[in-house]
């Protein structure tokens, strides 16, 4: 991915759902526009926010993942802290709007 986020797969997926930060993980698809439209706002929420990870898992890749957290659009966002969901964002935000979600793991 970007130099400042971190690629799920579905074998690293539980790992670093628990790991010590919380973390986002963006489901998105090559042909999702509105995901690609998010990936720069991710890259630097990534760069600029140190307090939490930010992951991107390819739901075509890995849709056994997805399925299991019921991703049925995308781009879907969900925040995750100590392997619980914590937050779902879904569909494309500016990167304001974005930070305004994530506020409270700053």
């Amino acid at each position: 991915m970007g130099e400042n986020t971190l690629t799920a797969t579905g074998e690293t997926f539980t790992e670093l759902i628990n790991g010590d930060k919380p973390v986002l993980v963006d489901f998105w698809a090559e042909w999702c526009g509105p995901c690609k439209a998010i990936g720069p706002a991710l890259e630097e929420i990534a760069g600029e926010h140190q307090s939490i990870e930010i992951a991107k898992l390819n739901v075509d890749e890995h849709p056994d993942t997805a399925r299991n957290f019921e991703v049925m659009s995308i781009p879907t966002m969900i925040v995750f802290q100590d392997g619980v969901e914590k937050k779902r964002i879904v569909g494309a935000r500016p990167k304001q709007a974005i930070l305004e979600e994530l506020s409270e793991f700053l």
